[in-house]
């Protein structure tokens, strides 16, 4: 049981790791994305007092999980203030959370959120060719996969919004899952089964058979559709992840190596730390430094 809480909500686990702070002055106004049988889907648009004009999508996600409280959390934690000291307009990402959902609904979720606020980019104030996107644990794996899989939307597409592009820029990220078919160790499979047998509900029935998670593992795994042309990326990870082992992450940086990724792809090394870790504030600030070198174009 508690590693389901620490992997269902890492958002919380990060705000407390970091030491308390007064958050910058901001705005914050809720806007409604889309709908699922007749329920909202929502992100918060947190404006600096003086924003530089780009946006960093934060996926607001643990075990693919996701509430609107946990954006008051990241805020009181200080989670989004070294993006808001710098300028950026944060579009916190709430998405249909399991049991209800399983991941590739939620993941139709955020392609159809980064849409959204790309069709509306200058209502918002933001440049449309410019996002960076950011997460923990769920939340990495979401951004990972927009890194990935992030693309124009069919040409044919009824809602103008859909025909929009959820690709990123710049993808910064926390110990995010990478690949469900070999989880600490080549055909070590944790679609909903094994390690993450406490999280089946986000996996759905499609779980219940060695047959099917097989096909089913590759087909939410970001791995499987690292290409050349994927934005720069970078991975932070404790090397004593018991739950998301760093071997995730070290995988998915070979592959991008063999794949012959051209951006810049690294992972930082978190010595001894486990699924989030004391005082992460330094780190935060890693993440708004990679964004301000691939999106802005200003060295740290």
């Amino acid at each position: 049981m508690r590693r389901f809480l620490r992997f269902l909500v890492p958002l919380l686990a990060l705000c407390s790791a970091l030491r308390a702070a007064e958050p910058p002055p901001v705005t914050r106004t809720e806007v409604i994305y889309g709908r699922k049988f007749g329920t909202a889907l929502t992100f918060d648009i947190v404006r600096p007092e003086k924003p530089n004009g780009y946006g960093i999508l934060f996926m607001v996600s643990g075990g693919f999980f996701s509430s609107h409280e946990s954006i008051d959390g990241a805020l009181r934690g200080g989670l989004l203030t070294p993006f808001l000291e710098r300028g950026y307009t944060v579009f916190a990402i709430v998405h249909g959370s399991q049991p209800r959902f399983i991941i590739p609904e939620i993941e139709v979720d955020v392609h159809r959120a980064v849409r959204f606020i790309r069709a509306h980019a200058a209502e918002y104030g933001v440049r449309p060719d410019r996002f960076g996107v950011t997460g923990a644990s769920a939340g990495g794996h979401l951004s990972l996969t927009l890194g990935t899989q992030g693309g124009p939307g069919p040409a044919d597409a009824k809602d103008p919004v859909d025909r929009e592009s959820s690709a990123v820029q710049a993808v910064a990220c926390f110990f995010p899952p990478t690949d469900f078919l070999n989880w600490r160790e080549e055909g070590d499979d944790a679609v909903g089964v094994g390690v993450l047998k406490d999280f089946k509900p986000a996996f759905g029935p499609r779980s219940d058979t060695a047959e099917s998670r097989s096909v089913y593992g590759k087909e939410i795994s970001p791995i499987q559709f690292i290409k050349p042309e994927m934005p720069p990326t970078l991975i932070i990870h404790g090397d004593a992840d018991k739950l998301v082992p760093i071997y995730q992450a070290e995988k998915f940086l070979k592959k991008t190596q063999d794949v012959g990724v051209k951006a810049p792809v690294k992972i930082l090394r978190k010595e001894g730390n486990d699924h989030g870790w004391p005082n992460m504030g330094p780190d935060i600030a890693v993440t708004a430094d990679w964004f301000d070198e691939h999106l802005r174009g200003v060295k740290p």
